[in-house]
């Protein structure tokens, strides 16, 4: 499922599955590939022990779906064993579970055999939630007319608050935005990179690109391209060193002297 983009696109969406049955496995990977066209699966698991080591080892994806029944036990337990910042949609061929699914951080509930249309449904419902919070907390930004020190990022019932002082960059991938932190964990924004620009402290972060905007701490190291553009490599790490584009790479470095 995976394309090759260039510098200039945005990431394609990564998506980790939980699932222990192979036949359902390639059949919502087929869906996927029609809904989310693009998307990356960066993970197939098949228990909580696997789960529970490949969190520890990598920064959350855009998308998890996570299987009820497991081999070795229930995802809601896993749910319970780690905040999950990003967006969970449960599959299960048991409708029983669906209101202690909801106390978690789960966005939706999927009946197997998973239909194309629900996949969708549950994607849209998602992305109508952000633009309602988006929009509420932009608002409020606007209205104290101070940059923001913390976001709030909430999963059903489950609030976290990210200080500013934590994230590394901000980027977008798949018309969604999400914050990296230094520790290499990803969360989503209810906010497009635009609206950013003016809720960061322009002395600690810049908008490189359309798709970066980065904390001058994040900066591991950087090189001239062409055009008078500056390749800019991030820590965390990405796949590809994001470019700094050329009508912005003069105030860029007035920026990194200021």
């Amino acid at each position: 499922m995976k394309t090759i983009l260039s510098k200039q696109e945005p990431q394609p969406a990564k998506i980790l599955i939980i699932e222990d049955e192979l036949p359902a496995y390639r059949r919502l990977v087929g869906i996927l590939d029609t809904v989310l066209p693009g998307a990356e699966i960066v993970g197939h698991l098949d228990s909580i022990q696997a789960a529970l080591d490949w969190f520890d080892k990598h920064p959350f994806p855009d998308w998890v779906f996570l299987d009820i029944h497991l081999a070795d036990g229930s995802g809601l337990d896993l749910m319970k064993s780690i905040d999950i910042a990003c967006p969970v949609i449960y599959t299960t061929a048991y409708d029983q579970y669906a209101l202690d699914a909801f106390k978690t951080s789960g966005i939706d509930y999927l009946l197997k055999p998973i239909k194309k249309e629900d996949l969708q449904t549950a994607i849209q419902k998602w992305s109508k939630y952000k633009q309602i919070w988006q929009s509420a907390e932009k608002q409020t930004s606007l209205a104290t007319g101070e940059y923001r020190q913390r976001f709030m990022i909430r999963f059903g019932e489950h609030i976290k608050s990210l200080p500013v002082t934590d994230i590394a960059y901000c980027y977008s991938s798949q018309k969604a935005t999400f914050a990296r932190t230094f520790k290499g964990q990803n969360y989503p924004l209810d906010y497009n990179l635009d609206s950013l620009e003016t809720m960061l402290d322009p002395k600690d972060f810049f908008r490189i690109n359309r798709q970066y905007i980065i904390n001058h701490k994040a900066i591991d190291d950087m090189r001239a391209y062409t055009k008078a553009r500056v390749v800019v490599k991030l820590q965390p790490p990405v796949e590809e060193s994001p470019i700094v584009s050329s009508e912005r790479a003069a105030d860029f470095k007035q920026w990194l002297g200021a």
